[in-house]
């Protein structure tokens, strides 16, 4: 296994150093990009689809090494669904920084809100 990015650097020039880093990984960049590029994000299933890897070792070294950087955060569904990554804003930084070109901004999450119970309708009168 390669050597890991276990780290955001204070320094300038270490940050510069980390970027390249990502930027020269065949599977850190392609990561962050498809991650970004989802609007609900990825499940690991989906991520090791992206980085076309096979194996569960890969994907899960790169899903460790993006989120000890901060670049990427794993957010549960508690209903079922699978937990999804989702990249932070220091990953679109360092995204935007990397690829040179400005990222969208993710849309805002929509409130869902619960439908109201039907209105009881009024009985009808008997007639005699």
């Amino acid at each position: 296994m390669p050597k890991g990015l276990w780290v955001w650097p204070t320094d300038p020039k270490g940050q510069r150093r980390t970027l390249r880093k990502v930027a020269s990984s065949p599977h850190l960049l392609p990561a962050m990009t498809a991650i970004a590029k989802s609007k609900e994000g990825m499940s690991n299933a989906e991520l090791a689809e992206a980085i076309n890897e096979t194996s569960e070792w890969p994907t899960l070294w790169v899903i460790r090494q993006l989120t000890s950087l901060g670049f990427i955060e794993f957010k549960v569904d508690f209903f079922g669904n699978p937990a999804r990554y989702r990249i932070t804003e220091p990953g679109r930084v360092a995204l935007s920084a990397i690829t040179g070109q400005p990222l969208p901004k993710p849309p805002a999450p929509v409130a869902v809100v619960a439908p109201s119970p039907p209105a009881p309708q009024p009985a009808a009168s008997k007639a005699p």
